[in-house]
């Protein structure tokens, strides 16, 4: 058994999927990694060991799950296309660390699985390969949800990757930039070419290595509000924040003042624009605005 390639490798990823009559679901957004210098690097940026518990979202023909099982306590992957099933209970046969389920990872409830499959005496990571279709709500209910890792390293296209990772002044600034570095450090490890998948892509794509931010100067006072107000900041990118507050908060004169006010306590300039605000900038403001009853 342990003479037969890896599942990465083109050489195996090809048999598998001529063994299965298996092609790419373009609604799922499927594409198979066929690289496995990628993979393991993947594994790699995500620092696994025997100390961590893993979960992975759409395992596809098991590459990448492989790669973590070899190096992590145990893995929980989940799988929407039920058709994959067999086909994992085959090519991961040899591993006996590794949970499939049959489930969309937006509607499950994490805390319940985790609290089920795992013993709660690991670290808890993510590593994946994420349906690009998908990237974002993924990313949201991972970023905003009630489960907190210790690491989430996740394959994206490359335009997404971009606005995560971006610094303020970058014309990739905006609020998902915010909302995912108010709670998480943001790396962008690698990028990996079309080449590496079957079918192939047509876009770029790039490793992200998420962690959290242990120690922020000032916290804002509810993180929902927060992240809304954020969009709001960002809702016209080419507007100033004096334009955009005035969408978030109204244009009644009162209102208006209320804005100058806090602008001119917090020495912000009303002509420039949010994507020049550093996060520590945008959460004080965020704050003053709750102070003054504007923001709840």
């Amino acid at each position: 058994m342990n003479n037969i390639p890896e599942i990465g490798t083109p050489a195996r990823t090809e048999a598998v999927l001529n063994r299965y009559h298996l092609t790419a679901k373009k609604s799922l957004g499927q594409n198979f990694l066929k690289d496995i210098n990628v993979l393991k690097n993947i594994v790699s940026a995500a620092e696994i060991t025997e100390e961590d518990d893993v979960i992975e979202i759409g395992p596809g023909i098991g590459a990448l799950t492989e790669q973590i099982a070899q190096k992590a306590n145990s893995v929980l992957a989940f799988e929407i296309d039920q058709n994959l099933l067999p086909v994992l209970d085959d090519t991961l046969s040899q591993y006996n660390n590794i949970k499939i389920i049959n489930q969309d990872f937006l509607k499950a409830n994490l805390p319940e699985l985790i609290e089920e499959y795992f013993d709660g005496q690991h670290n808890l990571k993510i590593v994946a390969n994420l349906p690009y279709y998908v990237t974002k709500p993924i990313l949201m209910s991972i970023i905003k949800g009630p489960v907190n890792f210790d690491a989430v390293v996740i394959m994206m296209q490359k335009e997404v990757s971009n606005r995560l990772t971006a610094v303020p002044g970058n014309r990739d600034y905006g609020a998902l930039t915010v909302i995912t570095q108010y709670l998480n450090n943001a790396e962008n490890v690698f990028d990996v070419s079309p080449k590496s998948f079957v079918p192939s892509p047509k876009v770029d794509s790039s490793i992200v290595r998420l962690t959290p931010v242990e120690n922020r100067n000032e916290k804002v006072f509810d993180e929902k509000s927060f992240f809304g107000f954020a969009r709001g900041c960002f809702m016209h990118r080419r507007k100033t924040i004096w334009n955009n507050l005035q969408g978030v908060f109204g244009k009644k004169p009162e209102v208006k003042e209320q804005i100058k006010v806090t602008l001119e306590e917090l020495n912000i300039d009303a002509g420039v624009r949010p994507e020049d605000f550093s996060i520590d900038t945008i959460v004080k403001l965020a704050n003053k605005f709750h102070e003054k009853g504007l923001l709840s």
